[in-house]
């Protein structure tokens, strides 16, 4: 889940806990809302954690191994 994703069910479920004022038999708007919102912070935390993974990864420096063996004249054929 993305950043807007999860931004998205956050407003939604915000909108529909504290906006709506609409009571129905057996579905209540209120708790649908209550998950949505927990839904979306999970998600948030989540993809903050994974860019902060992959951001990890980008800044590693790349180290090279020059693994040829060197001309020693002792060894030559």
């Amino acid at each position: 889940m993305t950043f807007a994703g999860s931004l998205i069910l956050i407003a939604v479920g915000a909108i529909l806990r504290f906006a709506t004022n609409v009571h129905t038999s057996g579905f209540n708007l209120h708790t649908v809302g209550l998950i949505l919102m927990i839904v979306g912070a999970i998600g948030l935390l989540i993809a903050i954690w994974q860019w902060a993974v992959w951001s990890r990864r980008s800044r590693q420096s790349e180290v090279l191994v020059d693994d040829r063996r060197t001309e020693d004249p002792r060894y030559r054929r």
